[in-house]
This record gives structure tokens, C-alpha cells and sequence, in this order.
């Protein structure tokens, strides 16, 4: 697997690329260490190009999700293919994912710090 980091408005963009299998998993869970390490909490994990994961790839999957809210983060999934969801639905965790097939409307779902105003 291969990892691209890209950054818009504020939110951290994975894109995962190849198969998340054991032995690639580490590499997921490196880079979500590193973006919370830096204080990048909230995160897109893009999986358009992600074509299989195993579950081994399902567990990293749900444990960088827990690990991203102890932080304060919101992870989330944008573009998985059939296979993926196919994976997720399998293991009945679809449901437990925000999964988006729209950049911008998944960028706008993310909690952003409001604004406090002084009257």
C-alpha cells in the first residue's frame, strides 16, 4: 500500500493506495500517528484507490477510528469502491463509518471550531 498526505481546508487528506493488508496496515497506523502527533486531528481517509482489504486491513481501519476520537478527531471515508464497502458491510461495520463519495461535501461534514463572538 502507499500513503499520500494532502491537506484542505484545515482537514488531513490519507490517500491509500494498493491493498491494506497485513503488513501494510503499520503504515496506516504510522500515518495517523503522525497527524495526531502534529496536532491534525480530524482526518479523510480517501480509498479511491484502495482495491482490497483484508481483515487485518478492517481492524487497522477500526482502530485508528477509535484512536483519532480519544484525540477529539473525527475520521472518515471518502470514495471505498464495492470491494471495500463490500468488506465493511461483511463485518458489519459500514454503519459504524461516515462514508462520503463527494470531496467537498465530506470536507464540509468535518466539526469545525466555531467562532465565539464577544457582544
Amino acid at each position: 500500500m502507499k500513503l499520500d498526505l494532502s491537506e484542505k481546508d484545515g482537514i488531513a487528506i490519507l490517500e491509500l493506495r494498493g491493498r491494506l493488508t497485513v503488513g501494510t496496515d503499520q503504515l496506516l497506523r504510522e500515518a495517523i500517528d503522525t497527524l495526531l502527533g502534529a496536532h491534525r486531528s480530524n482526518i479523510l481517509l480517501d480509498c479511491t484507490e484502495l482495491t482490497f482489504m483484508d481483515s487485518q486491513g478492517i481492524g487497522e481501519l477500526v482502530s485508528s477510528m477509535k484512536t483519532v476520537k480519544k484525540f477529539g478527531g473525527q475520521l472518515k471515508i471518502l470514495k471505498p469502491g464495492k470491494r471495500i464497502k463490500d468488506s465493511l458491510e461483511l463485518s458489519a461495520l459500514l454503519p459504524v463509518f461516515e462514508i462520503y463519495e463527494d470531496t467537498e461535501e465530506a470536507i464540509e461534514s468535518f466539526d469545525q471550531p466555531s467562532e465565539e463572538t464577544d457582544d
